[in-house]
């Protein structure tokens, strides 16, 4: 799926209506749903725990707060990808403050052509974060299924007094046997054994 094909879930956090309307005006519904506006930090704070979102637009300052430390928590939050626009006198003193932490600035007045680019420099980033959010799910679902083939391994190794590659083979030709992974077979073997321990 090519990034024009990609649907973007984005939080506004602006309480300018001027601001909302021209940044709305660019974020068509076939790439950009839902579109939450939140006018506050403490809004845009309730918006965040009730749902992820891919990107995260910040119109500093708010009413209740500059928006600087949001906009570095919401980078925390795994995938989110955040905008925080900053008037021209104030970008380097902001840009310093959160660089590090992967907030993109954009000074404001700004141009539609620059609006364009920061989205699709924004869309490349999500779709990284994304491809390492599937490369760490995919290690972690593995290191799952080695903790309970060693698990069935054990119960085996204790139930039915096989060695270790014998209750290797024994989970494998399981899986085999029933057309089923590693992991459904080593599941079985355990909930087998654990129902005769009781």
């Amino acid at each position: 799926m090519g990034l024009a094909e990609r649907v973007y879930s984005v939080l506004l956090v602006s309480n300018s209506d001027k601001f909302n309307t021209a940044l709305n005006e660019m974020l068509p519904p076939s790439q950009y749903q839902p579109v939450r506006t939140a006018a506050s930090i403490s809004e845009a704070k309730r918006c965040t725990a009730e749902r992820s979102y891919d990107f995260v637009f910040i119109n500093h300052p708010l009413p209740d707060d500059n928006g600087t430390r949001f906009a570095i928590d919401c980078c925390r939050g795994q995938g989110t990808v955040v905008l925080l626009f900053v008037k021209s006198e104030l970008f380097p003193e902001i840009y310093d403050k959160v660089v590090d932490h992967g907030v993109f600035t954009l000074s404001k007045p700004t141009s539609r052509l620059a609006l364009a680019q920061a989205f699709s420099w924004m869309a490349s980033a999500r779709e990284r974060l994304r491809r390492m959010e599937k490369k760490t799910q995919s290690f972690e679902d593995r290191m799952e299924e080695i903790r309970i083939v060693n698990r069935a391994k054990c119960l085996l190794i204790s139930e039915r007094k096989l060695g270790e590659p014998e209750a290797h083979h024994y989970i494998e030709k399981c899986a085999m046997d029933n057309c089923i992974s590693k992991k459904e077979a080593a599941q079985r073997i355990i909930a087998l054994y654990s129902g005769e321990d009781r």
